[in-house]
């Protein structure tokens, strides 16, 4: 894997029940900045979302936020951030931080949460990107989804490689360690895509 400067985060708009899932939220913001590695996430002031870029620009680091008109104009955007950027609707949304990061990282979260993770995997399964992909599976967070994913594949509607589109890791520091652990990603043909 190439240096990484910029880091895609998908997480919550809510804190959750957990201080663990603020804590890992705050301290990947730290880590970041730290290593001069740049924050993109959906521009949220809320949640584990504004966490995450508190703590990332508190220690001198730099934050994109991506966020549509729509939620802007609910007042939920953080307005403290080295850029914010407002698009017209999620679908933008999604592009446009897929354009912005070299690699992705998904914390706690909900059905957002979900839909980042899965749409970005999926670009990823058809070629539309090569960049790696991370899970941080906190105390076993994300263990009901992967029994769902290894369901999936053992029904025959996931392929088994498709199962090494991201790599799950279950501290903070292990992100970085995995992207830089990445293999240089091959484009896959048309028919393992499917």
């Amino acid at each position: 894997m190439t240096d990484l400067t910029a880091l895609c985060v998908y997480c919550g708009s809510s804190q959750g029940v957990k201080p663990s899932h603020r804590d890992a939220a705050a301290e990947l913001g730290r880590l970041a900045a730290q290593r001069g590695v740049r924050i993109v996430f959906g521009g949220g002031r809320v949640g584990l979302m504004g966490i995450l870029a508190d703590a990332a620009l508190a220690a001198g680091g730099e934050v994109i936020g991506v966020i549509p008109e729509h939620l802007q104009s609910a007042e939920v955007g953080h307005n403290g951030l080295t850029r914010l950027e407002v698009v017209e609707s999620m679908h933008v949304r999604k592009m446009r931080m897929c354009a912005l990061a070299d690699a992705f990282c998904t914390l706690p979260g909900g059905l957002g949460t979900l839909d980042e993770t899965f749409e970005i995997i999926t670009w990823r399964q058809l070629g539309l990107h090569d960049k790696p992909i991370t899970l941080l599976n906190l105390e076993g967070f994300w263990d009901p989804l992967l029994t769902l994913i290894r369901h999936q594949t053992g029904a025959g509607y996931v392929r088994p490689q498709h199962q090494g589109l991201f790599q799950v890791v279950e501290r903070v520091g292990a992100v970085f360690e995995a992207v830089a652990a990445a293999p240089e990603a091959q484009r896959p043909s048309a028919v393992e895509r499917m």
